[in-house]
């Protein structure tokens, strides 16, 4: 299959570009570099630096490459960002899928999984979160990201074309070659956060609240290995090109630990003390983020297989101790 990774020089999109690389898949890669970075585009990928609210270079891109099915990685997703400038977020991740899908109909490209977010849910009403509860954003980026889905609905029954939706958690981790991994400026990702001390980066991380109605009163999330996150890409886009009908589909492990138990963790796999500080609440933050991810496990045939999480931080450290600047050198 020649497949379009759509933000495949980002966190995401970079593994799953690989693990595409390594299944033998033709891999176009296309980003404009704004949040991704040339080194982290795996050898074996074409490149094209561009823009997805750019309707001709996609138009372009769609000509030259015969592509069966389309990745969709390129969205903004700071969710505090999303708060302070929430038409930035409108503006890329929004009106830059409208104009991906123009250029989809225009050219007969009919299938593409989205990199969707468990921030379409907002606040839980059960644990485990099922892909039928309700989805009721608290943040101008899950609102972008669950009214991309729906445009991707409403396309699909207009043209014909089908699409799965993935909804994950919070994805971490590193390649197991140590060679690519996580990075963000600004970084707001707990893991890294946590890796930056014993990196030496800062002298301690922060809790945000540590009265939550949790057994430590700390934050309870659901983390799973972004290696994972992009095997279940790979099975998704061969669902669709088997037939599959258009779906949306959790990701994660079904198990929630706390910020402490994170921490904990770290010290462990790092043998650094890692200091903390208890500051108070951010707003909008849920005590427990946990899913369901049976109907992926059942209809895609995905299972989790570095679900550890002693296993995920050491990936993430072995990424961080060699690259403490990220891709950036100095």
């Amino acid at each position: 299959m020649k497949i379009l990774v759509l933000g495949g020089a980002g966190y995401i999109g970079s593994h799953t570009a690989l693990e595409l690389v390594k299944a033998g898949h033709e891999v176009v890669i296309a980003d404009n570099l704004v949040t991704g970075y040339r080194k982290a585009i795996p050898n074996g990928a074409k490149f094209y630096e561009g823009d997805l609210r750019d309707f001709d270079f996609l138009d372009n891109l769609f000509q030259k490459e015969q592509i069966d099915a389309v990745i969709h990685f390129a969205a903004y997703s700071l969710v505090g960002e999303s708060v302070t400038n929430p038409l930035k977020y409108y503006d890329n991740n929004l009106c830059g899928t409208k104009i991906l899908l123009d250029a989809m109909v225009k050219n007969n490209v009919d299938k593409i999984v989205f990199s969707s977010t468990a921030a379409t849910y907002g606040e839980p009403e059960n644990i485990p979160i099922l892909e039928s509860d309700r989805t009721c954003p608290t943040n101008p980026y899950g609102e972008t990201k669950l009214a991309m889905e729906k445009m991707f609905k409403w396309t699909a029954n207009a043209h014909g074309m089908r699409f799965v939706s993935l909804r994950y958690f919070n994805a971490c981790g590193a390649d197991e070659s140590g060679e690519i991994g996580e990075a963000h400026t600004p970084e707001s990702h707990l893991i890294p956060l946590i890796l930056q001390v014993p990196n030496g980066k800062r002298e301690t991380v922060c809790i945000y609240g540590t009265d939550y109605g949790t057994p430590d009163g700390t934050c309870i999330r659901d983390y799973i290995h972004v290696t994972d996150l992009a095997q279940a890409h790979i099975l998704a886009v061969q669902y669709l090109m088997n037939g599959g009908e258009s779906d949306i589909f959790n990701l994660g492990n079904g198990v929630g630990y706390s910020v402490l138990e994170v921490i904990e963790t770290a010290r462990k796999v790092t043998g650094h003390p890692i200091p903390a500080t208890e500051t108070p609440r951010r707003a909008g933050d849920p005590a427990r983020l946990v899913a369901s991810s049976e109907k992926a496990k059942k209809i895609l045939g995905w299972k989790p297989v570095h679900d550890s999480l002693e296993e995920i931080i050491s990936s993430a450290w072995n990424w961080h101790k060699n690259h403490p600047n990220g891709y950036d050198e100095t």
